[in-house]
């Protein structure tokens, strides 16, 4: 299966890469004291000296009392910074670039979690989560603001240590996806109500953040329509609704989107046969990165086999999207690019759910 559309190099006006492969951010769950330590910079390394242009790296919590909900999950922010100067540094040794993804629970967060385990879980407004089964709190305008604050803080150390960009995340339900969701936001001020509204958090994130690191510094956003809690969510329910939701995002400063799909060939809508990335880079003109079950037959995290991407290069190759993300063919196989440029499919490893375990 050819994978030239892969290989070529990719140029924005902020960021060039050597091709158009990017590792999806995925949790690991192996940093006990919240700091990436050798596996870690090993783990990210060896993608990178295997030919990924971009590495996302897993999931990393800001430097707010209510963002950690997870064990042995990496900080953003204190020593934790040191262990990621490592990780930049060998990622770039072996001719990758690299973004950190930060990070916000929201309503995902459960007592006892993060730094200070006697602080809420907070929200929009309040609403339980159905996956955490969490009530959290509402936020307050110095929640807003706070957090806010740890985000901008959190991008300019990005920058200082020397990553290439930096990936807000706002998708699957988490703090910033609470804000656009009508189902997660029902606030009756000026963060609540019409999408215009629904935006106005993740926007005045993305001021405070180029505000701090300057016009050239990329800034990606991950969205999605689906959530954690509901797979058939949708915050966007047609062509001129999922335009007030993304247009605003890339004219506040948005460089790169990257939109998440459980299965990234099926349509956006139901009258529709136009993926939801390609509908998003058409929105915005500004580039997309595509992820949803690349390289696999399933999109169970149980275990599924190796598949072809034909499909996924035909629709590079068609300009539907600009990048192509992958996780867990990424995480089974870190040769998985070089397999496949030499036509070795047969010697892909397939994911199976025990590989979570460790780190490889």
């Amino acid at each position: 299966m050819p994978v030239s559309a892969l290989e070529s190099a990719f140029q924005s006006p902020k960021l060039k890469l050597k091709n158009r492969l990017v590792m999806a951010p995925m949790s690991r769950y192996f940093c006990p004291d919240n700091t990436p330590h050798k596996d870690v910079v090993d783990y990210y390394a060896k993608r990178a000296e295997a030919g990924v242009g971009l590495i996302i790296t897993e999931g990393t919590f800001i430097h707010h009392p209510a963002a950690a909900a997870y064990k042995d999950v990496p900080y953003f922010w204190g020593e934790a910074l040191n262990g990621w100067k490592e990780v930049v540094d060998a990622v770039h040794e072996k001719g990758g670039k690299i973004f950190p993804q930060l990070w916000h629970v929201g309503s995902f967060r459960t007592a006892g979690t993060g730094w200070d385990k006697k602080y809420p879980a907070l929200s929009p407004s309040g609403v339980e989560n159905s996956f955490s089964k969490t009530v959290p709190q509402s936020m307050t305008q110095a929640d807003i603001d706070e957090v806010i604050k740890a985000y901008a803080t959190a991008a300019k150390d990005a920058q200082d240590l020397g990553f290439d960009g930096i990936e807000i995340h706002a998708a699957h339900g988490y703090l910033i996806d609470e804000f656009f969701w009508a189902s997660t936001n029902h606030r009756d001020d000026q963060y609540g109500g019409s999408q215009e509204n629904r935006n106005r958090f993740a926007l005045e994130i993305i001021q405070a953040i180029r505000d701090k690191v300057g016009e050239d510094f990329p800034i990606a956003l991950r969205i999605s329509q689906w959530k954690q809690q509901d797979y058939s969510a949708k915050i966007a329910a047609d062509k001129d609704e999922l335009n007030a939701w993304i247009k605003p995002l890339a004219d506040a400063g948005v460089d790169l989107f990257h939109v998440s799909t459980r299965r990234f060939w099926e349509p956006a809508f139901d009258d529709n046969s136009t993926i939801l990335a390609e509908l998003v880079k058409k929105i915005t003109a500004k580039p997309v990165i595509m992820v949803g079950s690349v390289g696999l037959d399933s999109s169970s995290f149980e275990s599924a086999g190796v598949k072809d991407v034909e499909l996924a290069m035909q629709g590079l190759a068609d300009n539907q999207y600009d990048l192509i993300a992958v996780g867990r063919a990424l995480l089974a196989d870190a040769q998985w690019l070089e397999k496949m440029q030499a036509g070795e499919l047969q010697n892909i490893r397939g994911f199976d759910g025990d590989m979570l375990s460790r780190l490889e």
